[in-house]
């Protein structure tokens, strides 16, 4: 039998409640019943009652969890695994099970994502989100079996689709498989990012300014050098992101309510940890302790803490992009940022740094869904965390909008960025920092008193060095290129000092 989602009411934006309302307006329903009582639901709806319920009680964030692709796509693997283990071992009817599996391979698939539509912050562990996973599964399989939705007795979302797991062993490990997924296409991002950042780097490699520590002129560098230290940060955050795997590799299947594993064969743990892992192509593992998993959330509150670093780092990169690029006129001017949009609405010709300026918006997001997440993981009581469904919408948020921040940055901006290679040299050429370099030539006294009429003239450093015939031009030259202002070129030779009288100063070297 041909499954389609032809239906004209099935949202893909909308959020819970909305939905419901459209849904219960439709001219066709069927009755359910669960031990509250029953309800009217639309004919063409694939959830059932306990979707309704929560349809009604928890219209909070008008976000379905269908936002997060990666979230349906682990439940459906979740439940998936679920049916085949069950098969394996015997509890479960095989031509039940292939019907929940093949249905479940529809989900994973990409269709009927829009049939799971209570709010991704909701109250009872994720019990809704389980429940509408299940009622879903379930209307779909009865459909490739030549039933009607909702005729339960042939096939039941509890009975059968949720045999032998709990929302609290599902929801958790669905969890995990989400962030693992939605990780990949963060660290994907992050790397080509990374890589911008990089070939900037080799592009600026001969451009010499001024560097700066505590926003006061410090020593010479390049440009480049400046862009290869944003690729080398972004490259820990990789390295660092790509370890948090181990956190999510750790799954309380099998352990049903609080880890005892009640209802569940003790055949079933391994079973279907194994099935997941040919599922996903993770390498989940059965956590030792089923009772401590169920119940601690220190594992997500590591991973976000680490999540947070990166947008932190990311922020601070943007910062200085901020700087490097203020003015033009007035300000450092060093480099120039791609002109997305006109940035005043009263100074004609203003454009702004907006693309930095939202990628450090988004950290700041980050930021508050790390507490979030630490505050949810803290009010855990006893064998459960109830507030495991803020958790997800903190975490999958934070890593599709780091994704999609280290996207918009790189080719709306890095991609596009050029230098003021006339000004920077200019800037470099005044500037006393460049003196340090000469040290140990004309020794620490002379630099300081040379830089001090730098100072004061506004003079070239160089052109003060030759008058006072310290060095030659070309002498001066050697030692100020670029190769040896940046460091890149090192001076690995005995250097001798020129001891010259300060006018003014003691010269008595006994004192």
């Amino acid at each position: 039998m041909t499954i389609s989602t032809t239906s004209s009411s099935i949202p893909t934006t909308l959020g819970a409640d909305d939905d419901m309302a459209d849904r219960t307006n439709s001219d066709e329903t069927r009755t359910e019943s669960d031990s509250l009582g029953s309800m009217e639901i639309p004919a063409d709806a694939y959830w059932g009652i306990h979707t309704a319920r929560a349809l009604e009680n928890f219209p909070i964030t008008k976000r379905p969890i269908s936002v997060y692709p990666d979230l349906v796509v682990a439940i459906a693997s979740v439940k998936q695994a679920a049916a085949r283990a069950n098969a394996e071992i015997g509890v479960l009817d095989p031509t039940k099970a292939n019907l929940i599996d093949r249905a479940c391979q529809i989900i994973i698939d990409g269709d009927f994502h829009e049939e799971f539509i209570v709010g991704v912050i909701q109250g009872g562990a994720g019990t809704s989100t389980n429940m509408n996973a299940n009622e879903v599964i379930t209307n779909i399989a009865l459909e490739l079996a030549g039933h009607a939705k909702g005729e339960y007795q042939f096939l039941h979302p509890l009975d059968d689709t949720n045999r032998s797991q709990s929302t609290n062993d599902v929801y958790p490990t669905s969890i995990k498989i989400a962030l693992a997924f939605s990780l990949q296409f963060l660290l994907t991002e992050l790397g080509l990012l990374r890589d911008s950042c990089s070939a900037k780097s080799v592009e600026f490699s001969h451009v010499l300014k001024v560097g700066r520590t505590q926003l006061q002129d410090a020593v010479p560098m390049t440009l480049g050098q400046e862009f290869h230290g944003f690729a080398t940060t972004l490259n820990e955050d990789y390295d660092r992101l790509h370890e948090t795997l181990w956190l999510l590799a750790e799954v309380n299947l099998g352990a049903t309510a609080i880890g005892t594993g009640i209802t569940a064969d003790p055949r079933y743990a391994e079973a279907v940890v194994r099935h997941l892992n040919q599922i996903t192509g993770l390498a989940l593992t059965t956590a030792p302790d089923l009772i401590e998993s169920t119940s601690d959330a220190g594992g997500f509150m590591s991973f976000s803490g680490t999540l947070k670093r990166s947008a932190i780092k990311l922020s601070k990169i943007c910062n200085d992009l901020r700087l490097l690029s203020s003015g033009p006129q007035a300000g450092l001017g060093e480099i120039n940022l791609p002109p997305r949009q006109a940035g005043s609405s009263i100074m004609p010709g203003k454009v702004n740094p907006v693309i930095p300026e939202v990628v450090n918006q988004v950290a700041f997001s980050v930021v508050g869904a790390d507490m979030t997440v630490t505050m949810a993981a803290e009010a855990g009581q006893l064998q459960l965390n109830a507030f495991e469904p803020v958790i997800a919408h903190s975490l999958l948020q934070s890593i599709v909008w780091m994704a999609q921040a280290c996207r918009t940055l790189r080719v709306n901006c890095i991609d596009g960025i050029t230098a003021n290679e006339e000004r920077l040299e200019v800037m470099v050429g005044a500037s006393v920092g460049v003196i340090t370099a000469l040290t140990p030539f004309i020794g620490y006294q002379s630099a300081a008193a040379l830089a001090k009429t730098a100072l004061l003239t506004g003079r070239n450093v160089a052109d003060l060095v030759v008058e006072a015939n310290l060095m030659t031009r070309d002498e001066v030259t050697k030692q100020l290129s670029p190769a040896r202002l940046s460091g890149i070129e090192a001076i690995t030779s005995a250097i001798p000092i020129i001891d010259l009288p300060i006018p003014g100063a003691d010269s008595d070297p006994s004192r």
